[in-house]
């Protein structure tokens, strides 16, 4: 057994693709599943993905939803048109129900938001038994906190630039000022 409690040997060899262009999270996933006995591999775009899997197709994978390039759904699709029983599991920051759904009619077995610890995100692979049209149960964010991320987003757009941020976000600078005072709920 392992610190984490899993025995190293029932993942001795699985093969897992993570795809997402942060480096430094694609390192510590691909890290924290060699740790658990998988043969893992990162890819920092689809490009990239799609040119580790067409020379050894991984029985699992890992996508990020927003990355530069093919979007993480084009990846999904291209893993499963590549092979049908890749478990993909994709992991995003930014979680909706419709990109959800999108997601699982594209391949994908389940669907994560960030954070995510690589506990969930092993028994995502095995979350088995569903057919694919059912969407597994998404954490799904308040509205206040989905607010909160995309003016964040925004603002890091115009590097802090809180008069142009506002301006694309049509809204008074004052307002946003407001806005960015407050703290949004934990979900």
């Amino acid at each position: 057994m392992t610190a984490h409690g899993v025995a190293r040997h029932e993942n001795e060899g699985r093969s897992v693709l993570v795809v997402d262009d942060d480096d430094v999270f694609r390192a510590r996933l691909v890290r924290a599943l060699c740790d658990r006995g998988f043969d893992a591999r990162g890819a920092a775009d689809g490009d990239q993905a799609q040119a580790l899997a067409e020379q050894e197709t991984p029985e699992c994978a890992i996508v990020d939803l927003r990355m530069p390039g093919p979007s993480g759904l084009a990846v999904v699709r291209r893993l499963h048109a590549l092979d049908s029983t890749t478990r993909i599991v994709v992991l995003t920051g930014y979680g909706s129900i419709a990109t959800a759904l999108d997601a699982i009619r594209s391949g994908a077995t389940h669907y994560l938001t960030k954070p995510a610890d690589i506990d969930e995100i092993l028994s995502a692979f095995d979350h088995g038994g569903a057919p694919a049209d059912v969407p597994p149960t998404a954490t799904v964010p308040s509205l206040d906190r989905v607010e909160w991320e995309h003016i964040e987003r925004v603002l890091a757009d115009c590097g802090g630039n809180i008069t142009q941020a506002a301006r694309l976000l049509g809204l008074h600078r004052r307002s946003l000022q407001r806005k960015l005072a407050k703290r949004p709920s934990a979900r």
